[in-house]
């Protein structure tokens, strides 16, 4: 399938973490205007960037995801008159071996989590362990950031 996006997701130690020096990160809001079994429909404000983004239903570490670019200033304006939940973070993306990770450092409802995420080419796809990386919680939709525009980290 051409868009399908394949990621595994970690959660990051966090004295690991912020004791290294690292890239600066970007800012990213992201409304959803449909969540529901089979599909996720998201507007994301990505530092001065819009997108538009479907997501299928996952299987496994794959699911179907189909991106778009939106003007700023549009993807503002969705996110205000029809996201029905949010979820507001910084992201840095950081080159591990051949890979590069992004690691989310959630903000609002959400304080307090960090969490990693690889894409990889193919599911059995090797990657290299960086340091920081803690248990792996792909296929645990508490940490869908979906799921968490609903139902926030502060609240488990």
């Amino acid at each position: 399938m051409k868009h399908l996006e394949i990621e595994r997701k970690f959660l990051v130690d966090k004295d690991q973490w912020f004791s290294m020096e690292k890239p600066a990160g970007t800012t990213y809001i992201q409304g959803y205007l449909s969540i529901d079994a089979d599909k996720i429909v998201r507007v994301r404000v990505a530092g001065e960037q819009g997108f538009l983004t479907i997501k299928g239903k996952s299987q496994t570490f794959s699911h179907p995801e189909f991106e778009y670019s939106l003007p700023l200033e549009d993807a503002s304006e969705l996110i205000e008159m029809y996201a029905t939940s949010r979820v507001e973070k910084v992201r840095t993306r950081i080159q591990v071996g051949k890979h590069v990770w992004e690691v989310d450092e959630f903000h609002g409802e959400n304080e307090g989590l960090l969490m990693a995420e690889i894409e990889l080419e193919t599911e059995e796809d090797l990657f290299e362990i960086p340091a920081w990386l803690g248990e792996e919680v792909t296929g645990d939709r508490r940490f869908y950031n979906a799921f968490l525009s609903v139902h926030p980290f502060r609240t488990w």
